[in-house]
């Protein structure tokens, strides 16, 4: 089976910060991949590389066979590759309705309506509040929102980066189970999460990486048994 998303050492800076380090790792049909780590060891900034917001000096990123080296970020968006921004970025002026179907700003043809109840079946909350400003939204109901707007570019893979940042713990369980409802649902998924008990606990597989580099992978369940994880990430 050929992966979805297949990275080979990239290598990104900012400035003269060497920021990520010959990062390479692969993403196949089906899967919940995660990406783990501190703060700061890079997660966030190799999901902007593969999304076409920041460019890696070397290697490759390739997605469906195509490298998207080069290839614009609105490009990426339109080839099926969605991601789900850290800190949500939902458009606070616009209905709730009208950020969903920004999502769907890339597309031509139908199915648009469709794709948009399928969204409100998703996610009950966001039919209640369709008419409402998106700003006026908790912070639960914006994540919901972001993950919806993706969901309306009809991804192949879906990126998200670190959904579960700043919310109340029942939330956090909301959206994790929602992300395996859009997984079984045949989503892929790339998950880049603080929280790692709760993304290996979903994951198929897992990379950890500390201060731009991919330190150890595995299985999901490995990654959770490994004494040094779980001393490291997982308060163990």
């Amino acid at each position: 089976m050929e992966p979805i998303l297949k990275v080979s050492d990239i290598n990104v800076y900012y400035g003269a910060i060497h920021a990520i380090k010959g990062v390479s790792f692969q993403v196949n049909p089906g899967e919940i991949v995660t990406l783990i780590g501190a703060n700061g060891a890079g997660k966030s900034t190799t999901l902007q590389t593969v999304s076409g917001l920041l460019h890696s000096r070397t290697g490759s990123i390739e997605f469906l066979g195509e490298n998207l080296m080069g290839v614009p970020a609105h490009k990426v968006v339109a080839k099926g590759l969605a991601q789900v921004p850290e800190g949500r970025r939902v458009f606070l002026q616009m209905t709730v309705e009208e950020n969903l179907e920004m999502g769907a700003y890339t597309r031509s043809g139908g199915g648009i309506d469709a794709d948009l109840e399928k969204v409100y079946a998703y996610f009950p909350r966001l039919m209640e509040r369709r008419r409402q400003i998106a700003g006026t939204l908790s912070g639960g109901e914006q994540q919901m929102l972001a993950m919806g707007r993706a969901l309306m570019s009809r991804p192949k893979l879906l990126m998200l980066d670190e959904p579960s940042m700043g919310l109340a713990p029942i939330l956090v369980e909301q959206i994790f189970e929602i992300i395996q409802t859009l997984h079984k649902a045949g989503t892929t998924i790339l998950l880049v999460e603080q929280n790692a008990q709760a993304a290996l606990s979903i994951a198929d597989r897992g990379y950890v990486l500390e201060t731009g580099k991919i330190v150890t992978s595995g299985t999901g369940a490995e990654l959770l048994a490994s004494p040094e994880i779980k001393k490291a990430y997982l308060g163990g």
